[in-house]
């Protein structure tokens, strides 16, 4: 007697799908791809049919095996490099601009070979959506306004941001002087408001300190205190000039 197929429904137990659910979608293929740096896990191993001697009358039975599907998450489909890291670098892009380095840095930490990764950042930079010189104009504009950041401030990040030097200072070249002591002004303006129960000495220190540290110079910085003290009715203690802000 011919003996039937193991397997649900009626099909073959050794028949396996063939369909890729994640084919033609190159986000789950940077997915399956990032993934390959976490723990694998355990893969299913599928159960074998086999035969059981039955408890009633010796005879024969058949116990069916387990579904066979196998843990696809275990093993992530081949992703082609090329395609996962322009994705990650337009997926990157959509919102700001970023420096080369800070974009090579992402590459990097999503295992994308550099033999991949350097080619593919050139013809960025080819076609204009990675520009340097462009990404340090906006981010000095943008934190100068945003965080009230001086020059000294502002090439510190650029610098931490891979920003080479003659970029960094063709952007820097462009702030106005002018409107750099306006920025400080404004800020000894918001700080004098929380420090109304201080005496004159800590207020003024702190107000120096603040500028100090957001990269203004200590002639802008002594300059602004002293002026916005005075025309809130309050006196630079004496002998500040040339003190240590901190």
């Amino acid at each position: 007697m011919t003996s039937e197929p193991h397997g649900s429904a009626g099909q073959p137990a050794s028949r396996e799908a063939t369909d890729d659910p994640w084919a033609g979608d190159v986000h789950d293929g940077v997915a399956a791809w990032v993934r390959r740096s976490a723990p694998a896990t355990e893969r299913e191993r599928p159960a074998r049919s086999g035969r059981s001697t039955g408890a009633r009358g010796g005879g024969r039975s058949r116990r069916r095996s387990g579904p066979p599907p196998e843990d696809r998450a275990a093993q992530p489909p081949a992703a082609d490099p090329e395609q996962v890291a322009r994705t990650i670098l337009l997926d990157q892009l959509t919102g700001r601009a970023r420096s080369r380095q800070e974009l090579s840095d992402k590459l990097r930490s999503k295992q994308v070979p550099d033999d991949v990764a350097a080619p593919l950042l050139d013809r960025f930079e080819e076609v204009g959506l990675v520009d340097d010189a462009a990404f340090a104009r906006s981010w000095v504009s943008g934190r100068q306004q945003g965080k009230g950041l001086a020059r000294r401030a502002l090439a510190q990040e650029l610098r931490r941001k891979g920003v080479e030097d003659e970029g960094a200072r063709e952007a820097l070249d462009e702030i106005d002087p002018d409107e750099e002591t306006e920025v400080a002004r404004r800020l000894v303006r918001k700080k004098l408001r929380t420090l109304s129960r201080v005496d004159d000495t800590t207020a003024t220190r702190r107000l120096v300190g603040m500028l100090a540290r957001k990269g203004f110079p200590a002639g802008t910085a002594y300059a602004v205190v002293r002026e916005e003290l005075a025309s809130s009715g309050r006196d630079e203690p004496d002998g500040l000039d040339g003190a240590d802000p901190w």
